[in-house]
């Protein structure tokens, strides 16, 4: 190759660098690329939180009342909005120096500094920090104008509401509720003989005793007008509420639903594990285990006039135990019953408005399960179980756009160790490494005095 040849190949050589590096450059520019390294990806937002603002057509506004002079705090927020931003285009940060604008400070309520507003369609939240799981909760209590009270029924030994201590109360799961955006309240017809025309969704959870004549009829006829029911039974529960079940045409079928599925997973007899779920609009999507312990079965009646779809339901190698023993190993007999069993129903039908509008009427929906126990305070955080105690009241409540929408915790946030690692870390850092440092540097001094 002659010399003016080899010039002619470096210069051409050089162009197509610089032209790679231009392609590069305009490439940059017209298209970006992020990659989210965390264990938790703090650094963008879950699945569940673009569902969320998938549900949100409306521009939602956050107002960050930083003062003008606090950078850092306020470069916090933008970091922390524009994850949501990157999934929503009309989604808006604005800054409010407080100490310029009190009367905006006044207009929203605003408390401390640092303190956000977010607003969609005229309806506002404070927030206290920007963390994925508070501002996604909020925008799901933006979501629905209007309240929608879930109402627990009392008084007949339900699951207490307003309990959050006991392993059997229902009090840490009315508060997921209310974090949801729905508001949750207790009822007990001895007290006010009606059942407040403003509820979502009546919850029966665990009733004990049998109520009153009058008490089961405004159960029944609450059915009967459309109300929408989540009945959840226990095993032990000798309250058959006759008038309410003949509505529903359901029964109670008494005992234990002993489980193989659970066996294999070394949970004790008497845990119902289901292995899947069945096609059904309240459960869609929704993969997780979930456990109940003494579960029971129930069937719907043959003349049943609703659409009932199973909802939880067991193996053909499972069984009702009818005659259960404490502490005793089980086996199937003659007076058990084979599986399949249904440990769950939804029912539907179309309900017709009292004047007879064809355009007026609208789907009725139910939940009947023969456990209460998976929502308690005790086994409520176990597997899927709150996840899909939520689902099934945000169904009946017709917010169908909620189902799933769950804000995992980064599991990086923190770093637990046991008691001996933090000692064995203590000591290298407080005395192993000053010590390897001293005795390095000793004998680089010892092999520079000996040359």
């Amino acid at each position: 190759m002659t010399k003016k040849q080899t010039l002619i190949q470096q210069i051409f050589t050089g162009v197509l660098f610089i032209a790679v590096l231009v392609m590069l450059g305009w490439l940059s520019v017209r298209y970006k690329s992020e990659i989210d390294w965390t264990a938790g990806k703090r650094n963008s937002i879950s699945a569940a939180s673009q569902k969320q603002l998938a549900t949100m057509a409306d521009p939602i506004t956050f107002y960050a009342f930083i003062p003008s002079g606090d950078a850092e705090a306020r470069n916090g927020v933008q970091f922390d909005i524009a994850r949501y931003q990157r999934y929503k285009k009309n989604l808006t940060l604005k800054f409010v120096d407080p100490s310029a604008q009190p009367q905006k400070v006044r207009e929203l309520n605003v408390q401390t500094p640092g303190e956000l507003v977010v607003e969609y369609q005229g309806r506002r939240e404070n927030l206290h920090a920007t963390t994925e799981p508070i501002i996604t909760t909020a925008l799901q209590r933006l979501t629905f104008s209007g309240e929608q009270w879930v109402v627990f029924l009392e008084g007949h030994g339900e699951r207490a509401v307003a309990d959050t201590e006991s392993h059997t109360g229902y009090g840490k799961f009315a508060e997921t509720l209310r974090g949801k955006g729905l508001k949750v309240q207790a009822l007990n017809l001895a007290k006010t003989p009606k059942i407040p025309d403003n509820t979502s969704v009546l919850v029966l959870a665990g009733t004990m005793q049998e109520p009153l004549a009058g008490e089961s009829q405004l159960l029944a006829d609450y059915v009967a007008k459309g109300g929408a029911l989540l009945w959840l039974n226990d095993s032990d529960s000798t309250a058959t509420i006759a008038p309410l079940a003949k509505e529903l045409a359901v029964t109670w079928q008494k005992g234990v639903v002993i489980d193989p599925v659970a066996q294999q997973l070394e949970l004790p007899a008497g845990f119902y594990v289901p292995d899947s779920y069945p096609p059904n609009p309240a459960s869609e999507g929704f993969d997780q285990y979930t456990l109940y312990p003494l579960a029971e079965a129930v069937s719907k009646d043959k003349d049943s006039k609703w659409n009932a779809l199973p909802l939880l339901n067991s193996t053909e190698h499972s069984w009702l135990e009818t005659q259960p023993k404490m502490g005793g190993t089980v086996q199937f007999d003659g007076n058990d019953i084979k599986g399949p069993l249904n440990v769950g129903l939804t029912l539907l039908r179309e309900h017709k408005d009292a004047s007879g509008d064809p355009d007026k009427s609208r789907a009725q929906r139910v939940v009947v399960i023969g456990n209460t126990n998976f929502l308690t305070n005790t086994y409520l955080a176990q597997q899927g179980n709150q996840q899909f105690g939520i689902n099934l009241v945000q169904w009946l409540a017709s917010r169908d756009s909620q189902l799933n929408i769950d804000i995992p915790k980064a599991p990086d946030t923190s770093l637990n160790m046991p008691g001996w690692a933090v000692a064995v870390v203590s000591i290298g850092f407080v005395a192993l490494l000053p010590l390897l440092l001293i005795g390095y540097g000793i004998g680089r001094w010892v092999v520079r005095r000996r040359k």
